[in-house]
């Protein structure tokens, strides 16, 4: 996408009409995107508006599919193909909060890939995912933001200390922010599940984990924490999407505190979690006891062959179950399975069957079913989670952002699953931290 938007795009085509002809009084039904059009309007009429510069979106994972369409609805989106549709921050709820406009984001990451975003897209068309137009219109700034990733961090194939890979991957950001001229970077993680590391006593202590990574010898940490260890070097808030490990590790969170990083996660809510997130507070609400709550959850593509390996979906399994049992008691039974379906491809269906008991004993039987393209729920996650890590960071605001919990399966800092509850502290914080923000920067700037 970097640079090549022409903001000549959103002119009215009419423009061209003779001056002298009669004003035509009618109604224009022309659509204009909200991240264009509807933002520019109203930075020109008060202040209240982002000011701290382009940021940049680092996906760790950029080529998969979660990456492809993250760079694809963008870019639809700020040449007016598309409209924010699914992108929380886009909503009423949002107007006011000095958040970068979409047109202010950049995008580039790291991936072990590499398969074109063009080539991974034009995939995405034809087993029905994304709309041909959308690609078409945007190729050319596919290949531009494909230009943008870098070669991540392989155990199979690296050389060197960990600590080498590190200070590799957080140069490639820190070029990428000096490149572009860019207020910030935020850092996501958007690659494939990790399975559950063995815990060691590094992972407790900065200090003796930044000794042992220097070690050749020794990769003591998964890929998903080399990553993040990246991101704190490079000075840049992250959030971690996956169930994986990434800044999790209490000693990469100490490091990150003290640094000054702001970050959130962990594993994206985006269907049959945010469902029973949603759905469980309800049962509470009236009283009904949920005896059980079984799932099953199909899917194909590369997730469905990641999660087929039995012990990376323990991790994803356990984010799943977590908020559930937090939400209706640890009595509740609740089997869950994911099982891969490859003729499925990126389709995914998650089954519900719900068994409460009512009045007098009597029987609440409910059955779900939730089928969508899970990268097409995610995509509109991540450029929203951008937006709010970068008005945190612009905040000063360090350690984990709890409130962000809104957007996953295991929120970090907070016990609150309730869905609900989550979407009223998401947006108090988002207008709260806004004002604070606006408050600081109208000081910085008024004469004494």
């Amino acid at each position: 996408m970097n640079d090549s938007t022409d903001p000549s795009r959103t002119t009215d085509s009419n423009d061209t009409t003779d001056t002298t002809s009669t004003t035509d009084t009618t109604e224009d039904t022309t659509w204009r995107n909200d991240v264009t059009h509807s933002e520019t309007a109203a930075n020109a009429m008060n202040d209240d508006v982002w000011q701290g510069g382009r940021v940049g979106v680092w996906l760790i994972g950029a080529r998969g599919s979660i990456g492809t369409v993250v760079a694809v609805g963008l870019h639809a989106m700020v040449a007016e193909l598309a409209p924010p549709t699914g992108c929380t921050t886009a909503g009423a709820a949002f107007a006011g909060v000095p958040l970068p406009a979409f047109t202010d984001l950049v995008i580039g990451g790291h991936d072990v890939s590499t398969t074109p975003l063009v080539d991974r897209a034009q995939s995405m068309v034809d087993s029905g995912m994304l709309a041909h137009r959308f690609v078409a219109g945007t190729s050319e700034t596919l290949a531009r933001t494909d230009a943008e990733i870098r070669h991540g961090y392989d155990r199979r194939s690296h050389t060197g200390s960990q600590a080498d890979a590190v200070r590799r991957m957080a140069a490639d950001i820190a070029d990428f922010r000096e490149r572009h001229d860019l207020g910030r970077v935020v850092v996501i993680d958007v690659s494939s599940t990790e399975p559950i590391p063995e815990d060691h006593v590094e992972f407790h202590d900065p200090a003796l984990l930044l000794a042992a990574i220097e070690n050749p010898e020794l990769a003591l940490l998964p890929a998903s924490s080399v990553a993040a260890l990246a991101a704190i070097e490079s000075g840049s808030a992250y959030a971690c999407f996956t169930p994986s490990a990434g800044i999790g590790l209490p000693a990469l969170r100490t490091l990150a505190a003290e640094r000054g990083i702001a970050f959130a996660g962990q594993d994206g809510k985006t269907g049959e979690t945010l469902l029973r997130t949603a759905l469980a507070p309800m049962f509470n609400a009236r009283g009904m006891r949920v005896l059980s709550w079984a799932g099953s959850n199909l899917l194909g593509g590369g997730d469905g062959a990641t999660l087929a390996d039995p012990e990376a979906v323990q991790s994803k399994l356990a984010t799943k179950t977590r908020g559930l049992v937090s939400l209706v008691g640890d009595h509740v039974v609740a089997p869950l399975h994911i099982d891969n379906v490859p003729d499925l491809g990126d389709v995914k269906t998650a089954w519900d069957h719900i068994h409460a008991e009512g009045f007098l004993s009597s029987r609440i039987t409910m059955q779900t079913i939730w089928t969508a393209y899970d990268s097409m729920l995610a995509a509109p996650l991540i450029l929203d989670i951008s937006r709010l890590l970068t008005l945190a960071a612009a905040a000063g605001q360090r350690g984990v952002v709890a409130e962000l919990g809104f957007f996953f399966k295991e929120p970090w800092g907070s016990d609150v699953h309730d869905f609900s509850q989550q979407t009223i502290a998401l947006r108090e914080w988002a207008h709260a931290t806004g004002a604070h923000l606006l408050a600081t920067t109208r000081s910085a700037v008024t004469p004494a």
